[in-house]
C-alpha cells in the first residue's frame, strides 16, 4: 500500500516529493471583484492578473509541472461591452509579449481569436506563438474567446471525414485545440465561483477540482501551494 504524502503544514503546505501535475489549468476568475474592492480602474485588475499569470508558470516549473493552461477569456465574454472587451484583450496582448520577450515559456493561444474586436489583436496573439515557439520551459496555452462546447464540436467536425468505424476517442482528442497535450490533472477556480462554466469539458473529464475564493490577481505563491498539497492529498482512482 502507497503512503499517504505527509500532512501540509502552514509553513511548507506542498511537501517535498508530493505528487504535483502533469497539466495544470486555472480560470483566472475575479478580476472586476478585485477592482471594486480596491476603487481601482478594471484595467489595473488585468495587468496585475497578467503579471500573476507569468508568476504562475514560474512556480509551475519550479514544481515540475510541465503543462500550464489558462482561461483568459470567454467566448461569452465578448457580449461585454465593447470598452471592457478592449481593455480585457490589451492586456493580455500586453501581459504575453511581455513573457514572450524572457524567451522562456512557449506560449500557445486557442478559443475563436477570430471573433475579438480587431483583426490586428488576433494577429498579435499568432505571433506571440511564432516568437515562442523554441522556447524551453514549460508550456502556456491561453485559452482567449474560448468555449468548451464549440471546441469540441469543431473536433467532431474535423473527426467526421474519417469512416465511422475509425472514430475513437484518441482520435476526437488529437482533433481539440489541446492535441498533444495530456489531459488536466488539476483544474483551479479562483474568486470563489464553484462551477467550469464550459471550460475544457473534454479535457477536465478526470481532474481534480480546486476551488478557492481568492481573486486571480491575489492568488500567491501560499495560495499555489495549497492546491499543490490539496492535489498530492486527493485519491485518483479513476474509477477503480
Amino acid at each position: 500500500m502507497t503512503p499517504a504524502p505527509p500532512t501540509p503544514s502552514p509553513d511548507r503546505p506542498h511537501p517535498p516529493g508530493a505528487p504535483v501535475p502533469g497539466h495544470l489549468a486555472v480560470i483566472l476568475d475575479g478580476n472586476r471583484r478585485w477592482a471594486e474592492g480596491r476603487g481601482r480602474p478594471l484595467a489595473d485588475a488585468y495587468e496585475a492578473g497578467a503579471e500573476r499569470v507569468r508568476d504562475l508558470l514560474t512556480w509551475s516549473e519550479e514544481a515540475g509541472i510541465r503543462f500550464v493552461t489558462v482561461w483568459a477569456l470567454s467566448r461569452d465574454n465578448l457580449c461585454r461591452p465593447p470598452r471592457l472587451v478592449e481593455e480585457i484583450v490589451q492586456a493580455i496582448i500586453k501581459g504575453l509579449w511581455r513573457m514572450a520577450a524572457e524567451d522562456r515559456w512557449p506560449i500557445k493561444v486557442t478559443g475563436s481569436v477570430e471573433l475579438l474586436p480587431h483583426t490586428e489583436q488576433a494577429d498579435a496573439l499568432r505571433l506571440v506563438e511564432r516568437r515562442t515557439a523554441d522556447a524551453p520551459g514549460s508550456i502556456l496555452t491561453v485559452a482567449v474567446a474560448y468555449d468548451g462546447r464549440r471546441d469540441i464540436v469543431t473536433a467532431a467536425a474535423r473527426a467526421s471525414r474519417h469512416p465511422a468505424a475509425e472514430i475513437t476517442e484518441d482520435l476526437l482528442a488529437s482533433y481539440l485545440s489541446t492535441a498533444g497535450h495530456p489531459d488536466i490533472d488539476l483544474l483551479i477556480r479562483t474568486s470563489g465561483e464553484m462551477r467550469l462554466s464550459g471550460f475544457m469539458p473534454w479535457q477536465s473529464a478526470h481532474a481534480e477540482l480546486y476551488f478557492t475564493p481568492v481573486c486571480w490577481p491575489d492568488f500567491d505563491r501560499t495560495q499555489f501551494d495549497r492546491a499543490l498539497a490539496a492535489y498530492a492529498e486527493r485519491d485518483r482512482r479513476r474509477g477503480l
